[in-house]
């Protein structure tokens, strides 16, 4: 991911360069520049080529934090089941089954406690994830509407 970031930050970089360093027009009362027009396109597609494997990471997030989820209630699930065992085993006597019960409620409700745990700490991963992501891309998007249009003006 770092390296499609500072691959469409070279882009961008290199737009403004080429707007900064580029020939004034004579006599413009604002800043017209002669810039090269297919290298414009030719980087502003390039930039377009490499947003889609950004949003491809983005999915490929989703799709972990679902694993994540996954993973995590099978665990619980495992855990529960395990408890229940525990509990049906122990039930064989009287005295035994008292504790039992309460040995497996408890182990029961520690495994809810944990899986939900895991539930919200993969959420919060993937959230944050997620929102660095947006931010990266909405960034992007704003640094091209800006580089094209000043291409716009200055092509005017």
């Amino acid at each position: 991911m770092d390296r499609l970031d500072k691959k469409v930050e070279d882009l961008i970089l290199e737009l403004q360069d080429m707007v900064n360093n580029a020939k004034a027009m004579p006599l413009s009362k604002d800043k017209k520049v002669l810039i090269s027009g297919d290298r414009i396109f030719d980087i502003l597609d390039e930039i377009e080529d490499n947003l889609p494997a950004e949003i491809s990471y983005a999915k490929n997030v989703v799709a972990d934090r679902d694993a994540i989820i996954a993973e995590a209630k099978r665990n619980a699930e495992d855990i529960i089941r395990q408890a229940e065992e525990r509990r049906r085993i122990m039930v064989s006597e009287n005295e035994i089954t008292r504790a039992a019960e309460g040995q497996a409620k408890e182990i029961i409700a520690d495994a809810k406690k944990k899986s939900a745990e895991m539930h919200k700490a993969a959420n919060a991963y993937v959230e944050d994830i997620m929102r660095r992501t947006d931010e990266s891309i909405t960034g992007y998007a704003q640094e091209i509407r800006k580089a094209r249009q000043n291409l716009k003006t200055q092509l005017k």
